[in-house]
């Protein structure tokens, strides 16, 4: 018999997370206790997060999450309000960026500055001081190696990419996830999503996902891998709503997550 052999350590809020290698197999522990184990490290860590994520003082598990959001809109994703508060202005803008910069020419071409600023400009996804310094990179030299980069993660070179656009956007403070998650998420909604990072590591601790502590503000692969785990995990749990893409399913993180019980409830 082996010795055990601690490979991985990590903090959950108090919790002390440890993954540890004996005879074989791998066991995730929280403060000591087993939480998770089997035959796969990456496996095993990520179930550790997932429960320990469960003693958070945040957690209400999706069960929790769609209640809250139906404090809000009762009727789901097709409650009366929210189209207009959650989806149609997103809508409107991917559709402006589709007729002004598709995702194909941006890719190859150049010279879509203008119609990206007003993209970024027509929702309010980003802070004004980010769309402030995004004016300075949409209408200088950095313009188009950005947009190509952006093009390139939506279509499915993203470590690269995400690369390439931390390269062009860290001279102007903008190598920000908001920032190179944004035309991705318009562009092709049924496989990107945009990132918010308090909002959605909030809505991580209440359902209890790794993404609470997986989250850092560096653009890393990883991260934004994570990301997709959760999303792909929420799509799951809201199957019954049937959300149309991941515009909704960003909605609905949102809210969960940043919606107070002093805003009023949406009228079914």
């Amino acid at each position: 018999m082996t010795k055990a052999e601690t490979i991985r350590t990590a903090r959950l809020g108090k919790t002390e997370l440890r993954l540890v290698a004996k005879d074989g197999r791998y066991f995730g522990l929280a403060d000591g206790a087993v939480r998770a184990e089997g035959e796969v490290a990456d496996d095993v860590w990520r179930r550790l997060h997932d429960e320990a994520g469960k003693g958070n003082a945040k957690y209400v598990g999706f069960d929790g999450a769609r209640a809250r959001f139906a404090k809000f809109f009762p009727n789901g994703f097709h409650t009366a309000g929210y189209e207009g508060d959650e989806r149609a202005y997103k809508i409107a803008a991917k559709t402006r960026l589709d007729a002004t910069a598709p995702v194909e020419d941006a890719a190859s071409g150049k010279g879509f500055g203008e119609a990206v600023l007003a993209a970024f400009r027509a929702t309010n996804l980003l802070s004004p001081f980010e769309k402030t310094r995004l004016q300075d990179v949409l209408r200088g030299p950095a313009a188009d190696p950005f947009i190509r980069a952006a093009a390139w993660f939506t279509l499915g070179d993203r470590k690269a990419a995400l690369a390439e656009m931390e390269r062009t956007l860290k001279p102007f403070s903008s190598a920000k996830w908001t920032v190179v998650t944004y035309l991705p998420f318009l562009w092709l909604p049924e496989e990107h999503v945009f990132l918010k990072p308090e909002v959605t590591k909030d809505f991580a601790a209440r359902i209890g996902h790794r993404f609470a502590t997986d989250y850092e503000p560096r653009l890393r692969l990883e991260v934004y891998e994570s990301l997709l785990d959760l999303v792909v995990k929420t799509e799951g749990a809201l199957a019954e709503m049937k959300p149309r893409d991941r515009i909704d399913v960003q909605s609905f993180i949102f809210v969960v997550g940043e919606y107070d019980e002093a805003r009023d409830g949406a009228k079914a």
